[in-house]
């Protein structure tokens, strides 16, 4: 098993139904041998995860430019019941950033008074 890439932003790489990949540079923290990455419920990733579970993750800088090797991984939805241990994963790698973030999103959400889950948590893993 290749370990996953331990950098303060991957490149997460997911997959259109017809194949083609499409990288984005996200925050992923360490959760025992998997990563927890946190993003918006809307975004283009999440939708294409709902068809597939193939990853792949690389170590990469905030603009995206890939940094070392890529790793095949699975992504699967982090279920409720275990948002709070993977939330403290964020926190404990990102700290500041990553609280005031969050609270800046949810004030935000609230003032738009959109329904429903602003964002979705994701644990990914090397099979």
């Amino acid at each position: 098993m290749t370990p996953l890439p331990r950098s303060e932003y991957v490149s997460l790489t997911t997959f259109r139904r017809t194949g083609v990949p499409v990288a984005t540079p996200v925050w992923a923290a360490p959760d025992g041998d998997s990563l927890v990455v946190w993003t918006r419920a809307d975004s283009g990733k999440v939708k294409r995860l709902r068809h597939t579970s193939r990853v792949t993750v690389a170590p990469c800088d905030v603009r995206g430019r890939v940094l070392g090797p890529a790793v095949e991984a699975t992504a699967e939805f982090v279920p409720p019941p275990d948002h709070p241990g993977a939330l403290a994963a964020l926190r404990h790698a990102y700290g500041l950033r990553f609280t005031l973030g969050n609270a800046i999103s949810r004030a935000w959400h609230r003032a738009l008074r959109r329904a429903g889950e602003r964002h979705e948590l994701l644990r990914i893993s090397a099979p």
